[in-house]
């Protein structure tokens, strides 16, 4: 590491919060994390000028962890959880509360307590009495 760069990152101790703040605008075009503390934004400063000296993550490093980092204004996308499919025959139990629940799936629709549904989370909602994923509830997804 340079001792320029060295110079630069120690004096991020010297600085005051709000310094740091206005470093981290300039370094990242974007607002700092409202909870960071003084350590956390040095840290984060630490960093970005490490990345830009000496260089980044490797592509497999950035692919593993989602392509972004927060402070860099980068969304990461959600991965998509593909959605389950029931096919017809298929049926679900789950225990719930000391009461067993079970669904079948239909060419209808599916299957519970004697009325057919549209999705998993109609019938989920209707056995907790609140909004509920149906996949999460019958354990189709983590």
């Amino acid at each position: 590491m340079s001792s320029e760069l060295e110079q630069e990152i120690e004096g991020l101790r010297r600085m005051s919060r709000e310094q740091l703040k206005g470093r981290w605008r300039a370094l990242y075009k974007a607002a700092p994390p409202a909870a960071f503390t003084a350590n956390l934004l040095a840290r984060g400063i630490a960093w970005k000028l490490q990345e830009r000296a000496l260089g980044g993550l490797s592509r497999e490093a950035k692919a593993l962890f989602g392509g972004g980092w927060a402070g860099e204004g980068v969304k990461t996308p959600r991965r998509s959880a593909s959605s389950p499919t029931l096919r017809p025959g298929n049926r679900l139990v789950r225990r719930w509360r000391g009461r067993t629940y079970v669904v079948d799936a239909t060419e209808g629709g599916l299957s519970y307590d004697g009325a057919t549904f549209g999705s998993l989370s109609e019938i989920a909602t209707r056995i907790t009495g609140t909004r509920w994923s149906g996949p999460k509830f019958f354990g189709l997804v983590s």
